[in-house]
């Protein structure tokens, strides 16, 4: 069972239920594959909202080893989910937006609010 407030997302990839989640050294790893000096600039990068089949198939084999799983690039590209390619894009995004949406999963807002005068 997913742990949303750790920010584990549940799939269905070949049929089996599986826990994806981008832990720092998964994000370290998307950081490598993608080119990114820092995790501001991978954030940006996935913003644009912009994603070839190959870096769908990178998020998702780092979510999995992430969660434990020992998967390569090669058995991810050959994996099915329901849906088809919107499938995976659903996969993608909820698991993109549970790793950088601090409010996703109950987090104090990244500013505070103004101080009330009395």
């Amino acid at each position: 069972m997913p742990n949303a407030r750790r920010g584990e997302i549940a799939a269905v990839l070949d049929g089996r239920p599986r826990v994806l989640v981008l832990t720092l050294g998964a994000l370290a790893e998307l950081e490598s594959a993608f080119g990114a000096d820092d995790l501001m600039a991978l954030a940006a990068r996935f913003e644009t909202g912009r994603l070839s089949a190959r870096d769908a198939a990178c998020i998702i084999k780092a979510g999995l080893n992430g969660a434990g799983e020992s998967v390569t690039l090669a058995e991810v590209e050959r994996m099915r989910a329901d849906g088809g390619a919107a499938g995976f894009a659903r996969i993608v995004a909820d698991l993109l937006a549970i790793t950088f949406a601090a409010d996703a999963v109950g987090e104090a807002p990244a500013s505070p609010p103004p101080p009330q005068r009395a």
